[in-house]
């Protein structure tokens, strides 16, 4: 069956609805993670009560996205296969998400990248960087070289572009790509790198010119190469609350190497 947004009601707010649903598939617990008596964490328990509410009101109950959400749901525990059903709940959230990005105007939605769509991927975050007129950071726990390489040159001269990596989970190629960007461009690209404390970074975000905010659902060295992936601009009250608790973590991280 074809699923189109006719499928779906027009919900009251379908920007919430939209910026709400892609804040949990940027936040998805492990959902096959049980106890030794087969139960949950509560935390993942209440992650899957708002995701079926959510879908619920974006799709009413008799629709096809809600009682998918809602049998897989059900059967999470009271199957043999637990992984089977956990990939059904995100798909199915990535599918409403994807619906109601149709509705929404250029100016205010992201995008959603299927698994294996590289050009797409490419795409959406070059829209995202090409815009920035003064600054750029970009947060990604797991930050390599392939920011550097694949997305540097994205971004405009004279725009500072700030990466900012976890000082555990970063990997090893990330200071040598940045050293010889610096070497070949000097103050034409400035480039800044530092890292925050291991294990405190759990977004990925790209942040331009601390006005927008964007939220990826996966990070940039693996975006959409298995799964689905989406990015997502943030409403002005996220955004606020990202560019203040970021810009504290960037002040205070250690700087990995710079020219700005």
């Amino acid at each position: 069956m074809q699923q189109t947004a006719s499928m779906l009601s027009k919900p009251a707010n379908s920007e919430a609805l939209y910026h709400q649903i892609g804040l949990l598939l940027a936040d998805v617990p492990n959902l096959t993670d049980f106890d030794e008596n087969w139960r949950l964490a509560d935390s993942t328990i209440q992650w899957l009560s708002k995701a079926t509410a959510l879908v619920r009101k974006a799709a009413p109950l008799g629709t096809l996205y809600a009682a998918r959400i809602e049998t897989a749901v059900q059967n999470l525990v009271a199957t043999y296969d637990p992984e089977s059903k956990a990939k059904e709940i995100v798909l199915v959230l990535n599918q409403v998400l994807a619906i109601l990005d149709l509705e929404l105007p250029p100016s205010t939605k992201g995008a959603f990248v299927s698994a294996g769509q590289a050009f797409d991927a490419f795409s959406a975050v070059a829209r995202i960087l090409e815009d920035a007129r003064r600054k750029v950071l970009i947060v990604d726990p797991y930050m390599d070289a392939s920011v550097v390489l694949d997305f540097g040159g994205l971004v405009s001269e004279g725009v500072h572009l700030c990466l900012l990596g976890d000082e555990a989970a970063s990997k090893p190629s990330l200071k040598p790509a940045a050293d010889r960007w610096i070497a070949q461009y000097g103050a034409a690209r400035p480039l800044s790198v530092r890292l925050a404390p291991q294990r405190s970074l759990h977004d990925r975000l790209i942040i331009v010119d601390d006005a927008t905010a964007w939220i990826l659902t996966q990070s940039l060295k693996d975006f959409a190469k298995r799964a689905h992936a989406t990015v997502q601009r943030a409403d002005h009250e996220l955004t606020q609350m990202k560019v203040a608790a970021f810009s504290t973590l960037w002040d205070t991280g250690t700087v990995l190497t710079t020219n700005a």
